[in-house]
């Protein structure tokens, strides 16, 4: 069995002061877009991960797809194995939630594998345990997140919206880009109506106007030289540009298919990684066999 498992964008990031526990309030509208990573199960006597290519992600229990496997079982009372295969496509630490799309394969993989017959509802609440952007990432498409990342409300894209990924050859700690955020000062959540209300009437220039984050200030104190790549973004001919999530991947809106490719030709010079994607309206799928 082989899922493929989408990146997701944030088109809108609010972020507000620091809990006693230690989280932050959010406020963010997540896009699923069309770069996927492929995980693979088989059955197995133990639990096992193999990444393509080797050392493309951290391994033990940093690793979010093992952690998601883990939390599935012990949730389930659950005793069985399963070899598992990672295909990286999704930049690693780059602000589009690659290791959580991947424990999101996990989580339906598995529970596919070991017959659980666990609703899609609770695979979210443990994902959610497991990290804030997973139970996004096992919905897809289109939404609002809050709280713990469980607060999910759909938002209609009704046409493709199509973006250019500018991603820096470098990675930033999501844990170091929120401290920084808290040294300068912090913030507050807002509502993403204007994102929203831009992508169910499909309109464009509006949707430029109201792409925000919060987190751009700080990911760009702690390395400066991640601007070039927006710069280049910019000066391509996006409509509008962003960072996503803590960073350091830009998006860059572009107005179809065409003239992304187009923006993503002039800027590939500048920028290590580019990559044309689309909006999708699912989350990640079963392939069938060959």
């Amino acid at each position: 069995m082989k899922i493929r498992t989408p990146a997701k964008i944030n088109l809108f990031l609010s972020v507000g002061r620091r809990n006693a526990d230690g989280l932050h309030e959010l406020l963010s509208l997540m896009q699923a877009v069309s770069l996927f990573d492929e995980v693979s199960f088989e059955p197995a006597e133990e639990l096992s991960l193999e990444v393509q290519p080797i050392g493309a992600v951290p391994d033990g229990d940093e690793n979010l797809v093992l952690r998601g496997a883990r939390a599935l079982a012990a949730m389930q009372g659950v005793e069985a194995g399963a070899r598992i295969v990672l295909e990286k496509r999704i930049p690693v630490a780059a602000g589009l939630a690659g290791g959580s799309a991947d424990a999101a394969a996990a989580l339906i993989g598995l529970n596919e594998l070991w017959g659980l017959g666990v609703s899609r509802k609770a695979l979210q609440r443990i994902g959610a345990g497991v990290g804030s952007d997973v139970p996004f990432c096992l919905q897809g498409a289109t939404a609002v997140v809050g709280g713990t990342g469980s607060d999910l409300s759909a938002v209609p894209c009704l046409r493709p919206v199509w973006w250019v990924l500018a991603t820096p050859d470098l990675s930033l700690s999501t844990a170091a880009v929120y401290a920084e955020f808290d040294r300068l000062g912090g913030g507050s959540t807002d509502d993403p109506y204007e994102v929203a209300d831009a992508l169910a009437r499909a309109d464009l220039d509006r949707l430029a106007e109201s792409l925000r984050n919060d987190l751009q200030p700080a990911a760009l104190s702690l390395a400066p030289e991640i601007a070039r790549a927006g710069d280049a973004l910019r000066e391509a001919g996006a409509l509008a540009v962003s960072l996503s999530g803590s960073g350091p991947t830009w998006l860059g809106l572009a107005t179809d298919e065409a003239r992304a490719r187009e923006i993503a030709g002039r800027a590939a010079a500048s920028v290590a990684r580019v990559e044309v994607v689309h909006s999708i309206t699912h989350g990640p799928r079963i392939e069938s066999p060959d």
